[in-house]
């Protein structure tokens, strides 16, 4: 499974070459240590994807966001552009909305979730969003959100760093096992 999610992504992804044609994209091409995959860049490129895909909730802003986060933390573009694909509709409506708006009233602020509930169902105009998040919901949804987002990118940092630590322990083995079996024969 991991490797088709893999394969598509390399068939599907600009190359940083193809991305040093676009005028707006060419900043981010000419600077190779953000697309190069090390154990540095993965983690930060981990959790900047994860912390702008979870706070920032709306699709478009989300990968230019973490593509963006990524220069100044100096993280993996790709990985972070894939990131933010954690936050889909199923997760955002049934996982991210309702944790923030719990974790938020945990501060003091008074939102419902049935009201965000209802707004979905029915299909509301951004002005009637723009009115539930102009009552006290919107706080609480925003430090929900934060929080949240904060958290899971630490988890994501932390994961991804011992993950590739551990991928690039294995590798050595396979290549130390491979070398000893070339030197001694049975």
């Amino acid at each position: 499974m991991f490797n088709r999610i893999v394969n598509w992504a390399r068939a599907n992804m600009p190359t940083r070459e193809q991305m040093e044609h676009n005028r707006f994209a060419r900043p981010l091409a000419a600077r190779h240590e953000l697309w190069r995959f090390t154990r540095r860049s993965v983690p930060r490129g981990v959790a900047a994807g994860l912390f702008i895909g979870i706070f920032a909730l709306i699709p478009g802003v989300q990968i230019v966001g973490a593509a963006l986060m990524c220069v100044p933390v100096r993280g993996n573009i790709p990985l972070a552009v894939l990131m933010t694909f954690v936050s889909i509709p199923p997760t955002t409506l049934f996982v991210f909305l309702p944790g923030a708006i719990w974790v938020g009233n945990r501060f003091g602020y008074h939102a419902d979730f049935s009201t965000v509930s209802d707004l979905v169902t029915r299909g509301a105009s951004v002005g009637d969003w723009l009115a539930w998040l102009g009552s006290d919901a919107a706080p609480s949804l925003i430090i929900g959100l934060f929080l949240i987002s904060v958290v899971t990118a630490a988890v994501g940092y932390l994961l991804s760093a011992i993950g590739w630590r551990m991928w690039t322990a294995h590798k050595r083995k396979v290549r130390l096992m491979r070398f000893a079996a070339q030197d001694f024969p049975d």
